[in-house]
């Protein structure tokens, strides 16, 4: 009896010693490169001046990487009638600073409810419904790749990942299809990203050249309130080298690295600063962007720099130095 307890034990002290190795794991690459997304749609909802806060973020944070959201319900309000003012703006901004933009197009694109569906699309069927889908990409592609400095066109976010967000569900068969389709109008890598703590990536790797990853630590559940994911460095490393191996050499990407707190059941401008605090705090940033690079990715998007910027304009500045001084490197 004494003997088969000694071999628990040491079963136990291997397990973890293994545990605290993958966690002492670094895949740090030689040279990162640094980005953020921006929604006009989030720095309005925070009541700000979208233009000044998207400017401020190439001319004060000196962003050279961005990534950009064309929202359907802003482009086509009407059927077949586009605008494309606001986007083209922002465009135009960041080619004069020849700041490199990945474009996330379709329907489902980032910030709440995920999918920005015009009024009128409720009236098509399904099947109606992707063949605007496809309409849709060819406008975008169409109207936008004489931006040379676009690096890339994001195919959907998280289009496979139903967890999340108010939107109809979509098939692997249609991703794809939208994929070979903006292949077929221009010659750009495509993006597709997939959740960082809630998938294998099996339904999205190898449908694109590249693989846009979320790594979101400090989240929300009304059950556990705010808690921290455990995952070490090596859970997204594994399959990230699995994308490339098996998937042929595809590249992946922190595409989403939150930084910004998680809204728990009320908008984040109604938050108190007490909670905004406790929700996400500039030890939670650091944690993140070390478990990001130390992951291994190379390039690396901030999700959050409205609220920075929010944060700022209210005499906090803490978020918005951090992040300068990373982009600074």
């Amino acid at each position: 009896m004494k003997i088969k307890n000694k071999k628990i034990i040491i079963l136990i002290i291997v397990f973890l010693l293994m545990i605290i190795f993958i966690y002492q794991l670094d895949f740090t690459p030689k040279k990162i490169d640094y980005g953020v997304s921006f929604s006009p749609l989030q720095a309005e909802r925070l009541g700000l001046d979208w233009k000044k806060a998207y400017l401020s973020i190439f001319d004060d944070l000196k962003v050279s990487r961005l990534r950009l959201s064309a929202y359907w319900n802003t482009i086509e309000a009407e059927q077949n009638i586009f605008n494309w003012q606001d986007l083209d703006w922002q465009m135009e901004e960041a080619k004069k600073r020849e700041v490199k933009v990945v474009l996330v197009i379709g329907r489902r694109v980032p910030r709440w409810p995920e999918c920005h569906d015009p009024s009128w699309l409720n009236d098509l069927s399904k099947e109606e419904q992707e063949e605007k889908v496809l309409n849709l990409i060819k406008e975008e592609i169409e109207h936008f790749k004489k931006y040379d400095n676009i690096v890339a066109w994001q195919v959907e976010n998280e289009r496979l990942f139903s967890s999340f967000g108010a939107c109809a569900k979509s098939s692997r068969a249609f991703l794809k299809r939208e994929i070979d389709f903006v292949k077929s109008l221009d010659n750009r890598p495509t993006i597709t990203t997939d959740s960082g703590e809630l998938s294998f990536w099996l339904g999205t790797s190898g449908l694109s050249d590249i693989l846009g990853t979320t790594i979101y630590s400090k989240v929300y559940n009304r059950y556990l309130g705010y808690f921290r994911h455990i995952y070490p460095p090596f859970w997204y490393y594994l399959r990230t080298v699995m994308a490339r191996r098996i998937f042929g050499n595809q590249k992946v990407i922190a595409s989403e690295l939150q930084a910004e707190p998680w809204e728990a059941g009320q908008p984040l401008k109604e938050m108190s600063l007490e909670s905004q605090n406790k929700a996400f705090n500039l030890k939670d940033f650091r944690d993140n962007l070390f478990l990001a690079e130390k992951s291994g990715f190379d390039e690396i998007y901030f999700w959050g720099a409205e609220w920075w910027y929010w944060l700022k304009e209210r005499g906090d500045d803490s978020f918005w130095l951090e992040a300068k001084n990373i982009f600074s490197k």
